[in-house]
């Protein structure tokens, strides 16, 4: 694998850590915002959260949104 391509990867899969990490984080927020919610109801709610979050609706970035093929 070239240079360009072998970092492209290694920035993909920092991307995707950080990811997993942000659920993480929110899934314990969730679990102190309400601590009588039961693991489903977390789930449900982290799932909700990564459909709206800021950027969501815009391909997971605010701003303008750009063509991927240009």
């Amino acid at each position: 694998m070239d240079g360009d391509r072998q970092a492209a990867v290694q920035r993909l899969l920092a991307a995707l850590d950080l990811f997993v990490d942000g659920q993480a984080l929110m899934r314990h927020n969730l679990q102190r915002r309400r601590p009588e919610a039961s693991a489903a109801e977390i789930e449900q709610a982290l799932a909700a959260w990564v459909r709206s979050r800021p950027g969501a609706a815009g391909g997971d970035c605010p701003g303008r949104q750009v063509s991927v093929d240009r």
